[in-house]
């Protein structure tokens, strides 16, 4: 039985024509990362509100660890949902030293008790050496895990957290993720975290579902969305990919670049996706059609370039290497299968 179970939530904000969540469904297993990944207004915040306990759906009902806490004339207020939250800022007390701040969420327990469980998860955050000191005095990776050991402290069936990394400076977001996702294995916490950047939610989360306009258009592991999106919107959010229309003919496309093998059968007009760098550039062939080479971008260990067909216009990531300047006619080669998403 999974620790989690979201099904066919619905809310709508007063004075508002669409809803803000509109028949989400989704599980959480024991020890899992769960992303919700969306753009901003997706949904993806006011879902989290609601497992949370802040909000209540119009419809729907949540289960976690076997009990209903929302739906079917239930709802369990948030202070009882033994449900851990971080919000995007913390939200440290500052007049409370580090473990003092940790330890407020232990009330019922004798004082010794308390300093001891705070002490111990601090020392697991590798935090122990900075107990006396205040959040002030602290950095913005280091105040995070704080408010995420002041959560885990009460020992919760889940941990909650807003765009958990947002407030960071990006020199110190990898470094957070790391370190926190290594307390998540420790523990073998479970976790719902809600995010706009894909970056993190692949490399942070053990499975990611995409939000669009209230609604989860796709659940999966990192990979399983990357390689096989089922949308549109899945594909391109997700890496970025070229979005392609053309003509299905069976096992290929005839899109504005040629022909593209795709992995399944396509018939008549069909939208692809194809991943920057699953396509190779060469020089012009007379049979093929050619694009002009618009913009070239150096990264070091790779290139960015975006080529011109017309009026369409797709990237492409290339070796370091790669020959071609702006100006250039090339021709490009799908080195991997489009996926049909349309």
């Amino acid at each position: 039985m999974a620790l989690l179970d979201v099904n066919d939530l619905f809310l709508r904000y007063r004075g508002q024509a669409r809803p803000a969540v509109d028949g989400v469904s989704f599980a959480v297993e024991r020890g899992e990362i769960f992303a919700l990944l969306g753009p901003s207004g997706s949904g993806k915040t006011s879902t989290l509100r609601m497992i949370a306990g802040f909000e209540r759906p119009e419809r729907g009902r949540i289960v976690l660890d076997g009990k209903v806490i929302e739906g079917g004339g239930a709802s369990v207020p948030p202070e009882k949902r033994n449900v851990g939250f971080v919000f995007q800022e913390f939200a440290l007390f500052p007049h409370l030293t580090v473990l003092d701040n940790v330890m407020f969420g232990l009330h019922g327990l004798p004082r010794a008790e308390q300093s001891a469980r705070a002490m111990e998860i601090l020392e697991r955050a590798q935090l122990g050496e900075h107990a006396g000191r205040y959040p002030r005095q602290l950095s913005g990776g280091q105040q995070q895990r704080v408010a995420l050991a002041r959560a885990m402290a009460p020992r919760p069936h889940m941990i909650l957290m807003d765009e958990p990394f947002g407030s960071l400076d990006p020199d110190l977001r990898e470094d957070a993720r790391r370190k926190i996702r290594a307390v998540f294995r420790e523990h073998h916490m479970s976790s719902v975290f809600v995010t706009h950047d894909q970056t993190e939610a692949l490399g942070f989360a053990d499975r990611v579902g995409v939000v669009r306009d209230g609604r989860l258009e796709q659940a999966g592991t990192p990979e399983e969305l990357y390689r096989s999106p089922r949308t549109r919107f899945v594909a391109a959010f997700i890496g970025g990919a070229n979005i392609l229309s053309g003509t299905g003919r069976g096992d290929c496309v005839m899109t504005p670049i040629g022909r593209v093998p795709v992995d399944r059968e396509a018939l008549g007009d069909v939208t692809i996706a194809v991943r920057p760098e699953h396509l190779q550039l060469e020089p012009p062939a007379a049979a093929e059609p050619a694009g002009q080479v618009m913009s070239r971008v150096f990264h070091g260990h790779d290139l960015t370039l975006r080529i011109a067909f017309g009026n369409n216009e797709i990237t492409v990531w290339d070796d370091y290497r790669c020959p071609f300047r702006v100006g250039e006619s090339v021709r490009v080669r799908p080195r991997e299968k489009g996926i049909v998403v349309e």
